[in-house]
């Protein structure tokens, strides 16, 4: 007889994910961060090239022509058209979505944690992130590191100045490289990936990014005089748990990041889908100073619970959604 009705995840693990969740919001409760839950449906996708948006077909009335409509893959756009209406700080504890994401760290259907914090800094929104995570995993020894200090201790090279062929020597060893890549971006996320990350087992907390990875994030100039982005991420348990920015504010620059990024998609021959421009408006409308971050759930709760697949830590993983 089938097994397939079975959940992926043990009952006493969805016990414990039921009080972590419960953890989490009083968290925010007691904080006065107010929880939201945007729609996880859209008109407009994600414009990030390296994230693609799944697709839901919507119809007015049976039969009648598709309207494609597309799932979240992060509230992100949703949550900051809220705050420049004014909703002061803000959470969001539920569903994203991203297609062709399935394997030990990913299910296309996934929980993610994402918050913002009008008036704070990226750094005490990392302290923030560090006084949630510490509650939900115990005392751990935590790391802060800038993102050239990481590579300086654990492979020899600044990634601000080290060149494409430097960066490949040190993959070359350990992880077959038969292709070339002109965007330099590439060769450091798989040093990052392949030969830094499943390294980083206690929690690390790394800032200030190249530039090139700014994402939705403001640029500085660090002490060096690089440009930086001014973002972080948080590691533990050999992965990557969260991702925060200090928050782009400029409209304009915004306009010109979503260009970039339907310009690399066509280039790429990436699907093209139409792009968030509210987010530009709410900008333009005026947008607080503000930190956001966004934090994977289901891997928060590996790392607590020591699991090595995130189908162990949901009700019913892709295979048995």
């Amino acid at each position: 007889m089938s097994r397939d009705w079975q959940p992926t995840a043990e009952i006493l693990t969805l016990r414990e994910r039921a009080k972590v969740l419960a953890q989490v919001r009083q968290f925010f409760a007691a904080r006065g961060v107010m929880e939201v839950d945007t729609q996880c449906m859209s008109h407009a996708a994600v414009s990030d090239p390296f994230i693609d948006t799944l697709e839901v077909a919507y119809h007015s009335y049976p039969g009648a022509e598709a309207e494609t409509l597309y799932l979240q893959s992060s509230p992100e756009y949703a949550m900051k058209r809220l705050l420049a209406a004014d909703s002061g700080p803000i959470y969001q504890l539920g569903k994203a979505f991203r297609n062709g994401e399935v394997g030990r760290f990913h299910n296309p259907e996934f929980t993610m944690l994402e918050w913002y914090r009008p008036r704070f800094s990226s750094e005490q929104l990392m302290d923030e992130v560090q006084e949630l995570v510490s509650e939900i995993l115990g005392a751990q020894h935590w790391e802060r590191l800038s993102y050239r200090e990481l590579f300086m201790r654990f492979v020899g090279l600044d990634p601000h100045s080290a060149s494409i062929p430097e960066l490949k020597a040190v993959l070359e060893p350990q992880f077959e490289c038969p292709f070339e890549d002109e965007r330099k971006d590439t060769w450091l996320e798989l040093v990052m990936s392949h030969l830094i990350e499943p390294k980083l087992i206690e929690p690390v907390m790394v800032y200030d990014f190249p530039a090139s990875q700014a994402a939705l994030a403001e640029i500085k100039l660090d002490s060096s005089g690089v440009s930086v982005a001014t973002r972080f991420e948080l590691y533990a348990g050999g992965m990557e748990l969260a991702n925060g920015y200090q928050e782009l504010r400029d409209s304009a620059e915004q306009a010109d990041r979503l260009q970039a990024d339907e310009a690399f998609r066509a280039q790429n021959e990436l699907p093209l889908r139409p792009l968030e421009t509210r987010l530009v408006a709410a900008l333009d409308a005026g947008f607080p100073a503000c930190s956001g971050v966004a934090l994977g759930f289901d891997r928060l709760l590996m790392v607590k619970l020591g699991l090595s697949s995130i189908k162990e830590v949901i009700p019913f993983a892709y295979e048995r959604a």
